[in-house]
């Protein structure tokens, strides 16, 4: 899909099973259940839809899936695919972990940051993308090497740590302009520095929402996760950029969602909003049928 001077593709970092209840909060079963079936461990399934943006200078990633290096018994906890699905995706749209020029990472828990290291052939951790800078916010970072004993398990340092030893860790604070045409803007919500990614080009505008919205049935005002830190900021945050994403034609680019990486959003009386265009994949453009 092409966004002014960026070309937008769909970088699967892996499919994933999830507990519905974590997922969708103080919702209850037989509401939430209606926008994704759960299965008969009550877990529902999740994407990691990574977005490669390129404009002919610039190969950028945002965020990067859970990565290879989880054990046989988180694999099976959350039916984790095999291998390093992000390096086979990148690979199908022809792009090597050499080509990636900046990592940005919406927040740093194990499904958005995992992926951005890897364990080479002699079982060493190493960063994933040998030649390219990572971009997080600084809160985020301090948050998450703090070893503070509530956040155990909410970071693993394996995921982080080689980022910042290898020289390739870049801090940022606030709303910035990290590339032309590519800003962050933090939200809070799931994480007091999570941030979302505005891709600007040509008049037209993409925002990668992360986990301030998952998912489209968590597009509700009350709809959301378990795992936000704090549920009312991403309640103000959340209904307001949807607004602005219906009132203004952006694109809305989906991390989680089984079945939509992208779509257009209309402003709806029942419903709050609606998907006006949808798509399956980036990479295709090809409309997705409900």
């Amino acid at each position: 899909m092409k966004l002014g001077d960026w070309q937008l593709d769909t970088a699967g970092g892996g499919r994933l099973l999830l507990d519905g209840g974590a997922m969708f909060g103080v919702v209850p079963k037989p509401l939430w259940q209606k926008a994704q079936a759960a299965d008969d461990q009550n877990r529902i399934r999740c994407a990691t839809n990574c977005v490669l943006a390129r404009d002919g200078r610039n190969t950028v990633l945002i965020d990067t899936g859970y990565g290879g290096k989880a054990g046989e018994t988180e694999r099976e906890r959350g039916s984790l695919e095999a291998g390093e699905p992000l390096l086979e995706s990148l690979a199908a749209l022809g792009v090597s972990a050499g080509d990636v020029t900046h990592v940005v990472l919406s927040h740093l828990h194990f499904d958005h940051a995992g992926g951005g290291t890897r364990l080479d052939d002699a079982g060493r951790l190493t960063t994933t993308f040998p030649h390219a800078r990572y971009i997080a916010q600084r809160g985020e970072w301090e948050t998450a090497v703090s070893n503070a004993a509530e956040l155990k398990g909410a970071y693993p340092p394996e995921h982080l740590l080689p980022l910042a030893e290898a020289g390739q860790l870049d801090l940022i604070a606030g709303d910035v302009e990290i590339l032309p045409g590519l800003r962050s803007l933090v939200t809070g919500g799931h994480t007091i520095w999570h941030q979302a990614l505005v891709l600007e080009s040509g008049g037209a505008t993409a925002i990668y929402l992360g986990d301030l919205c998952p998912m489209f049935g968590h597009a509700r005002l009350m709809w959301g996760m378990a795992y936000d830190v704090d549920p009312l900021e991403t309640r103000r945050r959340k209904p307001r950029l949807l607004g602005q994403a219906a009132d203004e034609g952006w694109l809305v680019l989906w991390d989680h969602d089984p079945d939509y990486a992208a779509c257009r959003l209309a402003r709806d009386p029942k419903r709050e909003f609606a998907m006006t265009e949808k798509w399956a994949s980036l990479s295709d453009a090809r409309a997705a049928t409900s």
